[in-house]
């Protein structure tokens, strides 16, 4: 019996798996150590995990996280989840770049790359990520996604380059005045995370011109600015997860053509892929 997380900024998806077979799926809120304590993580993991887990003796947990990428923060989450799970065997914390790269490639060569909340990519040799741009977040990166396309459109917004019709759509519509976004933006924790879940409003208005013009120009940025950057790449299909690449997929489709890059499997979750690699 076994236990794999995929924890992106937002959510984390939880999954029981025993012989390759699904057992139990739980969400929770997402878990990132750059942003949240030791403390706050384990308290979601006591509160919003262990009440629904069916079963708290695992043979090994795999938990693959946004910001998990260095030991300092390594340790915080594996000391939350062992304070929390009886594991017989492995607790092993790796980043949600690894658990993209495992779920969409297997054990198969080539580039993987997130586009959600946040963005990421990688290339990797089947078995390790071997080439990682640096996403740098959403402030001076995260090309493509959810809060970096509602960064640029709020900005816009405000900045009215967009029409008066679409600015009083978009604060009649979430609720806000432009006091509230500075204010959630600037002085609220998980500005990433409001930014984000403002970006579906892109999607249900893509056919404004300078929607789609938005998101398509976000969406060669991230091609130019870190899949170019892999010396391999026009020999390789770039595979996509997240629920950007996936609800905007004809847009990616678009910029993927106009710069030249091969596009392979857009999925949702890795966590199926994941659930295979495992086994």
């Amino acid at each position: 019996m076994i236990l794999i997380a995929d924890s992106g900024s937002t959510k984390t998806d939880w999954c029981v798996v025993e012989n390759g077979e699904l057992i139990q799926r739980i969400f929770t809120k997402g878990t990132n150590p750059f942003f949240q304590s030791e403390e706050e993580i384990s308290n979601e993991i006591a509160t919003a995990l262990l009440p629904e887990l069916k079963t708290d003796e695992l043979d090994a947990v795999y938990f693959y996280g946004a910001g998990c990428g260095f030991p300092d923060k390594i340790a915080v989450v594996h000391r939350a989840l062992t304070k929390h799970l009886k594991v017989k065997g492995d607790v092993e914390v790796a980043t949600d770049m690894l658990a993209a790269a495992r779920g969409l490639c297997g054990r198969e060569a080539g580039i993987a790359c997130i586009m959600g909340t946040g963005s990421n990519s990688c290339y990797y040799d089947g078995k390790d990520i071997v080439t990682n741009v640096s996403p740098l977040g959403f402030i001076l990166g995260d090309e493509g996604s959810g809060a970096y396309l509602g960064k640029l459109m709020v900005g816009d917004l405000l900045k009215n380059q967009m029409t008066l019709e679409l600015k009083e759509k978009f604060l009649k519509q979430f609720d806000l005045t432009p006091a509230d976004i500075i204010d959630r933006v600037y002085r609220k924790p998980f500005p990433n995370r409001f930014l984000a879940s403002l970006s579906p409003f892109l999607a249900q208005n893509i056919s404004e011109p300078c929607i789609h013009d938005l998101v398509l120009n976000s969406f060669k940025a991230f091609f130019k600015r870190n899949i170019m950057q892999y010396d391999n790449y026009q020999n390789l299909k770039v595979n996509f997860i997240g629920s950007v690449a996936y609800y905007y997929k004809d847009v990616l489709e678009e910029a993927a053509q106009a710069m030249d890059i091969q596009l392979g499997t857009i999925i949702q979750s890795p966590m199926e892929g994941l659930i295979k690699y495992h086994a």
